[in-house]
């Protein structure tokens, strides 16, 4: 009772995030790409059948690692192993992790050096894979800036349409303040802090929009195009200063658009009212 409920918890334990320990009574250890780990469903400690030298092999899934080379999946299992059950030698596909302050380039060197037809070694760092991908993925999306600035100006212009729209709606009711006391400057202070809780709400609709949609991309579409998943990091300082220039731009733009809007013949507008 004790060793099932322990399984259990590892178990949800892996399924946030973790590797399974290994244990006496379990089929050797698996390691599985995301694509495998979404197409069938299979999670740390799970089971699975490998079909290897003409027969199904038990294996446990010991983690899911992020694949960035190979979108159609992969599996990695002990070298030692994989010869046992195949009698398989050949290889050709190799990792090295070096040790911490080794230079990529002297091991290059080394490795051409050593190993006959390295002219035909393809090596390649798993932080320039990454970077590689993420660049497709960057073009991919690329229209999507594009996007962005052509609704930040449209947005900025329907604000100074607006504005001045609410002003000529109200022109006898600006005039009227004016009249009995309200100075210009006041006038301009209302109307920037009128453009300014506009932008606001639009600046928070819009971050929180961005935010599902960021999930959606990152959870759904981002896994079904590519394969692989990305780790969600949101920018606060681009997006704290992006949100302050708009409500500066906003402020700014609806106090001018106001002022203009609004003129100078305070007299004419009190006596149509009259």
């Amino acid at each position: 009772m004790t060793t099932c409920l322990v399984r259990l918890l590892l178990l949800f334990a892996c399924a946030l995030g973790g590797t399974w320990p290994a244990w006496a009574a379990d089929p050797p250890p698996v390691w599985i790409s995301e694509p495998i780990a979404d197409l069938f469903k299979l999670r740390p400690g799970m089971r699975m059948d490998i079909p290897l030298a003409g027969r199904a092999v038990a294996f446990t899934v010991a983690g899911v690692w992020r694949d960035y080379a190979r979108q159609n999946g992969a599996l990695v299992i002990e070298r030692a192993l994989y010869v046992k059950l195949t009698g398989d030698r050949l290889v050709t596909d190799a990792a090295l992790w070096l040790r911490s302050g080794t230079k990529v380039d002297a091991v290059r060197a080394a490795l051409a050096a050593s190993i006959a037809g390295a002219e035909r070694l393809e090596m390649i760092e798993p932080g320039a894979i990454r970077d590689q991908s993420l660049s497709i993925f960057d073009r991919t999306f690329a229209v999507t800036y594009a996007l962005e600035a052509c609704a930040v100006v449209i947005g900025l212009f329907g604000l100074s349409s607006s504005v001045a729209g609410q002003v000529l709606a109200r022109r006898r009711e600006f005039a009227m303040l004016r009249h009995i006391g309200i100075s210009r400057a006041q006038m301009d202070a209302m109307l920037a802090i009128e453009g300014l809780l506009a932008c606001a709400l639009g600046v928070g609709v819009g971050l929180a929009l961005g935010w599902l949609l960021s999930l959606v991309l990152i959870e759904v579409v981002n896994r079904q195009s590519f394969h692989w998943g990305m780790e969600l990091h949101l920018p606060w300082g681009y997006l704290a200063l992006f949100a302050a220039a708009m409500l500066i731009l906003a402020t700014l733009l609806a106090a001018a658009s106001g002022r203009r809007a609004l003129g100078n013949d305070v007299a004419r507008a009190v006596r149509d009212d009259w």
